[in-house]
């Protein structure tokens, strides 16, 4: 006997296998372990879901792709959540996967730890490119909530410990889903006002939840392009995110990052103190050893032996003086009396000494001209005869040789 059966042409058999499949099972929670995953070039997510008996295809498009906060790995056992579609084409199905959720590990856990592997890989958080923080800063620049707690802690230590600094804050959201962006901006916006030493960006403790923000590449990476030397200060002492790894130092409280910004004045001044008081008894131990290595030198051989030698020389300059003196007066006495001699020479060889002895000097004109021979006379001429104790006028008579 013939049984009546239906005869489907292959696209009619998959589109009826494609209609009750996907409305009898239009979502459903899958738990497995993904295997062969390909993060496409277009943006897409193709990967196997597979227990020890059996595997199914998913896919992740890409509009879905870019909201996953953490990116599937081969091996990680995870849950998803889609639809279960047949493509026609190839005759067979998969899962339109529209969540991922990892097994046991949470999804925010797995992406912080999968942001922190690649940016360490990257260098961001090698020692040698953190800044110092200045020690003396002029100004600091917050960005945090201006309503928070962090803000009045921070405020609070900064003028308790150094109240000369000046305070300029940024406000910025600091936890949902356009915090990043905004903690991102500020970081930006001080590094173009360019006016302030040192930035702290934080804010109080909560859950992961709530630190989410300061865990985005995007914060990470306005930290790590800061030309401002930055603290982070997110949450409690136990909090870590990937803002506290980039940064150039980690606080674990928004009021440790305070106390580390600035130095506390108490502690300057006793430091102050301390150096004073360390510079005068310095000085006075100088002072002291100066004094005594002065003594020694004073009292000891080696310095009065210049003083006698000072003695010594200042008696033989008394003695050369006195030599020179009686040098001096001989010398003189010697030349007085030579000076005698040349005198009386002198005195002899004098006109009026010769006329004493007899001898007479004839002149004559008006100009009294000296008569050297009897040819300078005329007969009858008028001449005058000087004689040692007066003249006489007298006529010339006769001329003899």
């Amino acid at each position: 006997m013939d049984l009546d059966f239906s005869v489907y042409s292959v696209s009619g058999l998959t589109k009826e296998i494609k209609t009750i499949l996907e409305s009898s099972l239009p979502f459903v929670w899958v738990e497995g372990e993904v295997s062969n995953f390909v993060h496409h070039s277009s943006g897409h997510m193709y990967f196997s879901l597979k227990d020890s008996d059996a595997q199914i295809s998913c896919v992740v498009w890409r509009s879905r792709a870019a909201g996953l906060l953490f990116a599937p790995q081969s091996g990680m056992k995870v849950t998803v959540f889609g639809s279960v579609r047949v493509f026609e084409r190839r005759g067979s199905y998969q899962i339109d996967v529209q969540k991922i959720h990892p097994a046991g590990i949470g999804e925010l856990q797995i992406a912080f730890e999968q942001l922190k592997e690649r940016l360490r890989q990257e260098g961001m958080f090698d020692e040698e490119h953190k800044k110092p923080i200045p020690v003396f800063p002029r100004k600091i620049g917050i960005v945090t909530s201006p309503t928070g707690a962090a803000i009045r802690d921070i405020f609070h230590v900064l003028q308790r410990r150094f109240p000369g600094v000046e305070i300029i804050l940024r406000p910025a959201t600091v936890q949902g889903e356009d915090a990043a962006r905004d903690i991102a901006d500020a970081i930006k916006d001080f590094n173009d006002f360019g006016e302030v030493d040192v930035l702290i960006v934080g804010r109080g403790g909560g859950s992961l939840e709530d630190l989410w923000a300061f865990n985005e590449e995007v914060v990470a990476r306005a930290i790590y392009s800061s030309n401002i030397p930055v603290i982070s200060a997110v949450g409690h002492e136990v909090d870590y995110t990937i803002a506290d790894f980039v940064a150039d130092k980690r606080a674990p409280t928004p009021s440790a990052a305070a106390e580390i910004a600035v130095p506390d004045r108490k502690q300057i001044r006793e430091v102050l103190r301390l150096l004073l008081f360390s510079c005068f008894s310095s000085i006075n131990t100088i002072l002291f050893s100066f004094r005594e290595q002065l003594r020694i030198k004073l009292t000891s051989y080696g310095f009065r032996r210049p003083a006698d030698a000072i003695a010594q020389y200042r008696q033989r300059l008394d003695d050369l003086l006195l030599d020179m003196q009686k040098t001096l007066d001989h010398r003189m006495e010697i030349l007085r009396t030579s000076l005698q001699q040349i005198k009386k020479h002198l005195q002899g060889m004098h006109p009026d000494s010769i006329l004493k002895r007899g001898y007479a000097v004839v002149t004559k004109g008006p100009d009294k001209r000296i008569v050297r021979s009897v040819d300078h006379v005329e007969l009858e001429e008028d001449v005058n005869v000087r004689l040692a104790d007066g003249h006489l006028d007298v006529q010339v008579k006769q001329k003899r040789k």
